[in-house]
């Protein structure tokens, strides 16, 4: 497909999925887009890499049914989310559910709210109290609209509605961990509240379902999506940095280090319009040099970070799990750092027998050598779902993601899409949403970008013209 000979020229600096997502639509908007990112593939903190030969994720992902952009955006870019996911009703299933062990929680195919009700009934390792509990507080969230004014801490909330320790400890810490890669004690009860309103709250079975990759995380979205913005005649360049936006005018030129010669002109452009999907930390250093957006640079560099890893373990390919995950009950005193196992062999057949243990909030685990970590796990996995042969995986691997997401807590302020600069907007999932930084916040992020700039088309018109019209002043974007 040519380019288009309409529509803004409009740089996205970042190709991860918020910068992916603000491309897709700025594309299909019929805008010249050039999407760049420093790594030398897309994805972001969610993408393909190569270990002992095969491509797995720097991280495993569940998405919910709820995540509606990002479905979308996959349909739209020729991913079937019904053949590249697997999805499962809402559940939250330990190996040996009972007295002194987990328990098994998971919601029958039934219309909302009877599915979570028919999940309450049959669960197995909760007791009456437990269930009541849990009763109380889901009515409560229910009656506030899943909405609290004042925010406090996950653990504050757990405590003001009476929530039993076991409960706690087999549901909602480690949901909370999950959701929010932040750990209880100083996690957002505002943001956590969202979050159970889509999944254990939502108003469709369907939403609430959990969805498992069942391809790289690569293949799932960045991919498409950059082969979606190269037909509607976009480029798409890789290994390369921007490490400075100026003015030019009414227009934006930026400098790039790594392998610029590949770019060519591609980058050697003046671009309408900028949006800016790179990491916050990269962010504030690109806005610092602007008076305009200094305030918001400074916010931006003040983001604390969580770490989330991820332990990959490869076993006979004959083994196999009962079930595509389970959770895990962790105790890093006792050196049980993993809080979900998922058997990858039931998502891709080509990675039969390889497990992959998942440790979010992981600041204490990240300080561990690899191999102590992975020795550690391995040793949990033969405890818990007792299998003395899961103690000698053929290999391991330790991915660690030390800036995985920020640090979600009560309070915090975050960004919008707009900034003082004309022309140049934000996308990430660090920016303002009632959700955590999930792959759906990314998303819904880069699509607020793109319809900042235009998308589909109230302020194209204007920028159209701040762009062309040597008469206009500038202005701000609006999202």
């Amino acid at each position: 497909m040519s380019a288009p000979s309409a529509g803004l020229r409009v740089l996205v600096a970042g190709g991860g999925w918020a910068g992916c997502a603000a491309a897709v639509e700025l594309a299909r908007a019929g805008h010249r887009v050039t999407l760049a990112e420093a790594a030398r593939s897309l994805g972001g903190r969610a993408r393909a890499v190569e270990v002992h030969g095969k491509t797995l994720d720097n991280g495993q992902h569940i998405l919910l049914g709820a995540y509606g952009e990002t479905l979308r955006l996959l349909r739209l870019v020729g991913v079937d989310p019904d053949t590249a996911l697997l999805r499962l009703p809402v559940q939250m299933r330990y190996p040996f559910p009972g007295v002194g062990g987990g328990m098994d929680f998971v919601a029958p195919r039934w219309p909302a709210p009877f599915h979570l009700i028919g999940a309450l009934l049959r669960t197995k390792g909760l007791e009456r109290a437990d269930k009541l509990a849990l009763a109380r507080l889901h009515s409560a969230a229910r009656w506030m609209g899943w909405q609290l004014y004042n925010d406090c801490t996950v653990d504050e909330l757990l405590e003001r509605f009476g929530q039993s320790a076991r409960l706690n400890r087999l549901l909602w810490h480690p949901l909370c961990i999950a959701a929010l890669n932040t750990p209880p004690a100083r996690a957002s009860a505002r943001v956590f509240l969202a979050v159970l309103r889509d999944s254990l709250g939502a108003r469709r079975r369907a939403a609430s379902d959990m969805l498992l990759p069942q391809c790289d995380m690569g293949a799932l979205f960045p991919q498409a999506a950059a082969a979606f913005v190269e037909r509607h005649g976009g480029a798409v360049v890789t290994g390369a940095r921007i490490d400075a936006l100026t003015r030019d005018g009414e227009h934006w030129r930026c400098s790039v280090q790594g392998d610029a010669a590949d770019a060519g002109a591609v980058l050697d452009a003046r671009f309408d319009a900028v949006v800016l999907a790179t990491p916050a930390a990269q962010s504030a250093a690109l806005l610092s040099p602007y008076p305009e957006t200094a305030q918001l640079a400074a916010q931006l560099a003040a983001l604390n970070y969580e770490a989330i890893a991820t332990c990959y373990l490869q076993y006979d390919p004959a083994l196999a799990l009962e079930l595509p995950f389970y959770a895990l009950l962790d105790n890093p005193a006792l050196g049980r750092w993993g809080q979900f196992v998922f058997d990858r062999g039931q998502l891709d057949p080509a990675h039969a027998g390889l497990l992959a243990v998942v440790v979010s909030a992981a600041g204490d685990a990240a300080q561990l050598q690899q191999d102590a970590l992975a020795a550690a796990i391995a040793a949990q996995l033969a405890h818990e779902l007792r299998r003395p042969e899961l103690a000698a995986p053929h290999w391991s691997r330790v991915i660690t993601e030390k800036r995985a997401t920020f640090s979600c807590t009560p309070g915090l302020a975050r960004p919008g899409n707009d900034t003082a600069l004309p022309g140049l907007v934000l996308a990430g999932d660090f920016t303002a949403s009632d959700y955590p930084a999930t792959l759906e916040t990314a998303v819904r992020s880069g699509i607020g970008a793109a319809t900042a700039i235009g998308a589909p088309g109230t302020l194209s018109r204007e920028l159209r013209s701040l762009s062309h019209d040597p008469g206009d002043q500038p202005r701000a974007c609006v999202s």
